[in-house]
């Protein structure tokens, strides 16, 4: 799948509004609008490991289409759910476990980019990855 390799962030589109919107707060948003965030994927078959380092962590995230998983966001967010493909798109979609509200995240390639949707509670935001 396209979207295996290494992927740096590149830039942002409606992120500090996405993130407060989820709740963290100004200082948080701050410092993850400049994270730095490399993202490694590596798919075999249905299985996918993906490598997220940034300024502020490093995480192993290993899930599987369509398997139910839980992850904490790099804020402390505790978020359940599952990604499975629809075309060319992995769709996320996850429930907050502190409020119950659902995150939306779809990843696709466009233009040799890796675009990284968001949706929540009415606000839609995106990150553009390039190849590292």
């Amino acid at each position: 799948m396209a979207f295996n390799g290494t992927w740096k962030v590149d830039k942002n589109d409606n992120y500090d509004k996405f993130m407060e919107q989820m709740g963290i707060n100004l200082v948080k948003r701050k410092l993850a609008a400049h994270d730095n965030l490399k993202v490694t994927i590596t798919q075999n078959g249905d299985k996918f490991t993906v490598n997220e380092s940034s300024a502020f962590r490093t995480i192993e995230i290993i899930f599987t289409l369509g398997v139910h998983f839980e992850y904490s966001l790099a804020d402390g967010t505790e978020i359940g759910g599952t990604w499975t493909v629809e075309g060319d798109k992995l769709v996320g979609k996850f429930t907050r476990k502190d409020n119950s509200k659902v995150l939306l995240t779809v990843r696709e390639i466009i233009a040799n980019e890796l675009v990284q949707s968001y949706h929540y509670e009415g606000v839609d935001a995106k990150r553009v990855f390039k190849r590292a």
